[in-house]
């Protein structure tokens, strides 16, 4: 996917410095190589439609400017890649999902320092949606006979789409993994606004989502309300984080958070559906971190 770079006015002056002598050139040397570096930011695909370009230009221009420096936005073709890049030091930040935070959190020091506000808070939840043809009104109902059921969940990697549907599921004895489970099918989307339109579809009986994806996705007429109902809804997760690598100095995390807190333009929220942002901590996944090891996903490769 195309990576929206600004360009850096430092490569022009350094060109310059070097024509005026050889004590410039020296002096020019001694600066910090971390002043010229790219700030690199991987963003998951919480969908796999919208029109993010023009949003993630604006962005990389506040937080350039708030750094300093030049900033480079990647969106990951899914939400391992976002992980392993942050792994292996490819990206210096990454707005990722809770569960893919938490991930990178166990394996490389990752630490959540900015979350979306939706509606003013910083919570969302896992929803279960059906088709408003279905007689089902409540997961009981749809549990009823899990063998009549196809169902859906998102990327496996996803906190509303698989992890808390699945713990839930598990825990009324219907649902132990991808191979084992009393539905007559199960799949996994890939992504939020798959797993709705395949229930608008009816080409599954219910999905787990997102809720504020499902709101935003109601809003921007991409699926249609009155095709759909949500017949549970989990208890309150914290926002998706915004999340930088071990090595980031203090400075660089003040100046990230400043930039985002005073964000206010309605594009740059629009594409996160966000209302603003707000300060977020890793203790704010505990609950996430716990549900993760309950389900051995953070277990030692």
């Amino acid at each position: 996917m195309k990576k929206f770079t600004l360009s850096a006015a430092a490569l022009s002056t350094a060109l310059v410095l070097a024509a005026c002598g050889n004590a410039e050139e020296n002096e020019d040397a001694d600066q910090p190589e971390s002043d010229e570096e790219t700030f690199t930011i991987g963003v998951i695909p919480a969908q796999t439609e919208g029109e993010m370009e023009g949003a993630m230009d604006k962005l990389q221009g506040v937080l350039t400017e708030a750094l300093g420096r030049e900033t480079e936005i990647d969106v990951y073709p899914d939400y391992n890649g976002v992980v392993e890049a942050m792994n292996f030091d490819q990206i210096d930040m990454a707005y990722l999902g809770p569960l893919t935070y938490v991930i990178a959190q166990e394996r490389s020091d990752a630490k959540a320092i900015i979350t979306q506000l939706v509606n003013g808070e910083p919570f969302y939840h896992s929803y279960i949606i059906t088709h408003n043809d279905e007689q089902f009104e409540s997961i009981e109902d749809l549990l009823s006979d899990p063998s009549e059921i196809d169902f859906a969940f998102g990327d496996p990697n996803s906190t509303s789409g698989s992890l808390i549907p699945t713990i839930e599921l598990q825990d009324r004895g219907v649902y132990e993994s991808e191979d084992n489970y009393e539905f007559n099918s199960v799949r996994f989307t890939g992504s939020h606004d798959a797993t709705a339109l395949a229930v608008q579809n009816g080409q599954v009986d219910a999905g787990a989502i997102d809720s504020a994806i499902y709101n935003q996705l109601i809003e921007s007429g991409k699926i249609d309300d009155s095709q759909l109902k949500v017949i549970w809804t989990s208890d309150p997760l914290f926002q998706y984080p915004w999340a930088v690598t071990a090595g980031t100095d203090d400075e660089t995390i003040a100046n990230l958070k400043e930039a985002f807190l005073a964000i206010e333009d309605t594009e740059i929220l629009d594409a996160f559906g966000a209302s603003g942002f707000t300060e977020a901590t890793p203790e704010d996944y505990n609950s996430i971190l716990e549900a993760a090891e309950k389900q051995g996903i953070l277990s030692d490769e």
